[in-house]
């Protein structure tokens, strides 16, 4: 596999990693992280689309079936198929844990000293006015799903940039 593989995946996995974490620390008492404050959280979800796109046409250039997907995955190093598995499951049962006890309260926002929240409840749609302690709980768990599904797509990149890579090591030389 060449190092522009290795590259491409250390850095999708990476950065990954680092949203993950960071969609992590939102569960820490003490509020909701200050990150993400207008552009920093942007900044931090910006890399996932080039990164993603050029993992997904790597793939498609091999121009391998999907059933050497598999075989290619298997004959990546234990270890790293072990974290990079992790990571993914992490991210994956992260936001099933988020959705599950979100509600449908979304987009908190704070205007003249009063607090709002989007309600997507059918029928009741529209914006509600709530506490400050309901407003840090719908904000961490925007920031949580901010931070979580970019690192999924990261992780999910790396795992495709790897097994490229093993498709095109095993392709023939013309």
């Amino acid at each position: 596999m060449g190092w522009t593989f290795r590259a491409h995946a250390g850095l999708a996995a990476g950065l990954g990693a680092a949203l993950l974490l960071l969609a992590g620390l939102t569960w820490l008492p003490g509020g909701p992280l200050p990150v993400v404050s207008g552009w920093p959280g942007a900044v931090a979800v910006l890399p996932l689309f080039p990164i993603f796109l050029a993992a997904l046409v790597r793939l498609a250039l091999t121009g391998a079936d999907r059933s050497f997907l598999w075989p290619a995955f298997r004959c990546l190093p234990g270890r790293l198929r072990l974290a990079l598995g992790a990571l993914l499951l992490a991210g994956v049962v992260m936001l099933v844990v988020n959705q599950a006890g979100a509600g449908n309260l979304q987009a908190a926002e704070e205007r003249d000293g009063r607090y709002s929240v989007l309600d997507t409840t059918p029928h009741a749609r529209g914006r509600d006015e709530v506490s400050r302690s309901r407003y840090l709980a719908v904000l961490e768990s925007d920031q949580r799903t901010l931070f979580a599904i970019p690192g999924v797509l990261l992780v999910a990149a790396a795992h495709l940039v790897l097994v490229a890579g093993e498709l095109r090591r095993a392709e023939p030389r013309r």
